[in-house]
């Protein structure tokens, strides 16, 4: 399984996922989830993908290829001129490899789903995220919708809902991803690290450094072992029920 997480904040984007496929309970091994575009000074593009490994594998190795061999460059995401335009891009070339992939039949077509987050800025226009679906289709980050989660969103989305804030530092913002793929990681054995990390800042049409948070990266730890004490601190202090 996967997750993935993608925030718009007022200052820029910040994009986190984790690394771990696997194929049984006893058989993981760690594959990059999130891919990076850009010509700098004019646009940054970034995807972060969950679902069938041969899917989103086949999708990053087309959109590599009709970047980059001159012949297969229209359309290509480092020349269409709005975000929107590459979500279309993306959301049909996903639907293209998953109607080559699978015989006929919706069950069998279902092994091959697969989801994306598309984030990132051209110049003319604002940062901006799309969640793209397996049919292709997909929505925009809004003011009421700040995020993006994909794979296994439900253990870490609590924390995301009341602790996100639009104003918040990238400092912070690392901080709350991690309490949201820390709590993840504990509920769910298909989850696990290493996790790549990507901040991208607003008009700055750059991507400077790409973390990659280990197992035994020491803020992750200490961020790990302070929320599970604050948690039971807070349950301690919490009114105790009343039995009669």
């Amino acid at each position: 399984m996967t997750y993935c997480v993608g925030l718009k904040l007022n200052k820029g984007l910040v994009f986190m996922s984790d690394t771990r496929t696997n194929a049984g309970v006893d058989n993981f091994s760690v594959t990059r989830k999130m891919f990076t575009w850009d010509v700098p000074g004019e646009r940054v593009i970034t995807l972060m993908t969950s679902g069938n490994l041969a899917t989103t594998q086949s999708l990053i190795s087309l959109l590599e290829e009709r970047s980059k061999v001159a012949t297969e460059r229209s359309p290509s995401m480092l020349e269409l001129p709005t975000m929107f335009q590459i979500a279309r891009l993306v959301g049909s070339t996903l639907r293209e490899v998953i109607s080559d992939s699978h015989a006929e039949g919706q069950e069998a077509s279902s092994k091959f789903k697969a989801s994306v987050i598309l984030g990132g800025q051209i110049k003319g226009g604002a940062p901006t995220m799309f969640l793209i679906y397996p049919e292709g289709n997909f929505i925009e980050v809004t003011d009421d919708n700040p995020f993006f989660q994909i794979g296994e969103a439900k253990y870490g989305k609590p924390i995301l809902v009341r602790a996100y804030d639009p104003d918040m530092s990238f400092e912070d913002a690392v901080k709350l991803l991690i309490v949201s793929f820390d709590s993840t990681i504990k509920a769910n054995l298909s989850v696990g690290l290493p996790l790549d990390l990507q901040l991208y800042l607003q008009d700055s049409f750059e991507v400077s450094d790409k973390p990659r948070i280990e197992v035994d990266d020491a803020y992750y730890q200490a961020v790990s072992s302070s929320w599970g004490d604050a948690l039971r601190n807070a349950l301690a202090q919490l009114p105790s029920y009343k039995i009669n």
